[in-house]
């Protein structure tokens, strides 16, 4: 595959436009950083859902974005096009899973979030690199979630 994108998504897929963040990858700039902040209102309106029910979004969520950020990867000729945010979405979820409501814990978990999938430390870095494909794209993006939302629980306990 090309190092660099060299075609743009055809938002008019729904393939595309779901892997896009409904469009928030397009963002000039920080397009991951503008998908997180795009999943912030749909994160507001799962999290009304109990814990199970949540907990199956994820899994339903990251299944679908295995096949959304593969099959739009494949499609545009690059691996992980930076403007595929699908995995931002789960990762962001992840992470606020169980949070306490308030507007304090969605920008703590946003910037949780943010500083593990820029920053990359092992073994988030580590995936990035040696998993490729739709799980690839996903898969780092998960564990970033997942030691984020370690990050926020162990915050939550030393407020509470």
């Amino acid at each position: 595959m090309p190092a660099f994108p060299v075609t743009r998504p055809n938002l008019t897929s729904p393939v595309h436009f779901l892997a896009f963040g409904l469009g928030s990858g397009l963002a000039p700039r920080a397009p991951g950083t503008f998908g997180t902040l795009a999943a912030v209102p749909l994160y507001l309106l799962a999290a009304q859902l109990g814990l199970v029910a949540y907990s199956a979004f994820l899994v339903l969520t990251f299944a679908l974005g295995v096949y959304l950020c593969g099959r739009t990867s494949r499609e545009l000729g690059v691996h992980d096009h930076p403007g595929i945010v699908w995995d931002e979405f789960v990762g962001y979820w992840i992470t606020m899973c169980a949070a306490p409501a308030g507007w304090l814990w969605v920008a703590t978990g946003f910037v949780l979030f943010r500083i593990f999938d820029i920053l990359k430390p092992w073994p988030i870095g580590w995936l990035d690199r040696r998993v490729h494909g739709g799980l690839g794209i996903m898969l780092d993006d998960v564990v970033a979630g997942l030691i984020a939302w370690a990050c926020l629980q162990g915050v939550v306990q030393l407020v509470a």
